[in-house]
């Protein structure tokens, strides 16, 4: 038996960049929402736009729901929205029945997710975690990819709640689909970052930089950011796709975790997840992850001659 528009209250925490559009497709498709978010008046405009509740704690959203969708910045703030932070402040599980379910659709560390299952479970609570991949366009379309993990039958069940957002992948066990998100995204970096040298190269040459991504893109060497990145937001100097290049370092900084637990030495994403800690240093903590292109530009620029003429 899969969950009801009719009887089954969701509620969701986080009205940011993804999770308001996320939450907005939930309600456009049928689904009976209150929301919250540390910012107030976010969520109470949310509300007010969208005609569904708003909660002013965490407490309060989860003595109205069956289950909590989070869309949070990490697993450190989920494990605190959902516990405490052990001072005895605001969390769900101050208002949480036993049979409710917590769905982590945050970049959460895979290790950190089994661990909050553990203690869920004990209070009666359940978790799955499903992070999306499709960035903002995606979230706006419902077209997320959104990878499941945990119980199977808990991911059936809330399954005609996920497809309001996209295609959904049951991955595995619990923390297998956060496992996958940080391995996608580090596959996505990896992309960005050959991408962006490629670019250099060929602009050094004398290649126009839009003939170079069009090549790329009708050859093999195409990916995400050739065919939704270089034009959209890097050649017109935009930089302005919606995720922060902060997210993608801490991404490749769990994808290695996983690939450090699992005995793999990931040389290739080590060197990746060092080139990305460079560009955030030194594009500062606010910029947004197609700003790795104007580091990888601006820092060769400033090369001796000899380095950048090789």
């Amino acid at each position: 038996m899969t969950a009801s528009k009719g009887t089954t209250k969701v509620g969701f925490v986080g009205i940011g960049n993804m999770g308001r559009p996320m939450a907005a497709n939930q309600i456009a498709g049928g689904w009976q929402l209150t929301v919250y978010d540390v910012d107030r008046e976010k969520a109470d405009a949310f509300a007010a736009e969208h005609g569904c509740g708003s909660a002013h704690s965490l407490a309060e959203l989860a003595e109205r729901s069956d289950v909590v969708v989070l869309m949070l910045p990490d697993g450190r703030i989920v494990r605190n929205v959902a516990l405490g932070d052990g001072a005895g402040g605001d969390c769900l599980v101050r208002g949480l029945r036993a049979g409710t379910t917590i769905v982590d659709m945050s970049s959460s560390a895979p290790v950190g997710t089994r661990a909050l299952g553990e203690d869920l479970h004990a209070l009666g609570v359940a978790l799955l975690d499903a992070p999306v991949s499709g960035g903002m366009k995606g979230a706006i379309a419902a077209k997320l990819s959104i990878m499941v993990g945990g119980d199977r039958a808990l991911a059936d069940h809330l399954d005609p709640l996920l497809a309001t957002m996209g295609k959904r992948f049951h991955i595995g066990p619990l923390g297998s689909g956060h496992a996958v998100k940080v391995l996608n995204n580090y596959v996505s970096a990896a992309g960005l970052a050959a991408a962006a040298e490629a670019l250099l190269v060929a602009q050094r040459f004398g290649v126009d930089g839009e003939v170079l991504i069009d090549v790329l893109n009708a050859s093999t060497g195409r990916n995400n950011s050739t065919e939704n990145k270089f034009k959209q937001y890097v050649l017109n100097n935009a930089y302005d796709s919606g995720f922060a290049l902060e997210l993608m370092v801490k991404d490749l900084k769990l994808a290695m975790d996983v690939a450090d637990a699992c005995e793999v030495p990931a040389t290739l994403g080590h060197a990746c997840l060092q080139l990305w800690e460079d560009a955030r240093a030194w594009n500062g903590p606010n910029a947004d992850h197609t700003e790795f292109a104007r580091f990888v530009t601006e820092s060769a620029a400033s090369a001796s001659p000899a380095k950048a003429s090789r």
